[in-house]
């Protein structure tokens, strides 16, 4: 979906096996990721609440504004300020986003 001239988010149901670890502790398994494409951005996965560990997170007074995806809300891990974001209110062309968890450190297993 084209968003603005040069500017392109798309939103796809991943296979990949995605799997977010802090300290040797599994903070996220996920084997049903969606994948999130934008324009000058690595792909980033978003993971189903079901599959994050959120009893190890704690929201924090963070957010942030993009003006293609809305609005995002953080959450930190012991010793990691800020590691994940999800958009509760999500703009409509990437409404399938919302309350899935992004973290900056995710790693796609084999």
């Amino acid at each position: 979906m084209s968003m603005t001239t040069g500017h392109r988010i798309t939103v796809e149901y991943g296979t990949e096996h995605v799997r977010v670890l802090r300290d040797g502790q599994v903070l996220a398994d996920s084997r049903r990721p969606l994948v999130l494409r934008e324009t000058g951005y690595p792909p980033r996965y978003y993971l189903p609440p079901e599959d994050v560990r959120t009893e190890l997170l704690t929201p924090t007074d963070t957010t942030t504004h993009c003006p293609f995806k809305g609005d995002a809300a953080y959450w930190s891990a012991a010793g990691a300020a800020d590691i994940v974001w999800a958009y509760p209110d999500p703009k409509p062309e990437v409404a399938a986003i919302k309350d899935h968890f992004c973290f900056y450190d995710a790693e796609v297993v084999e």
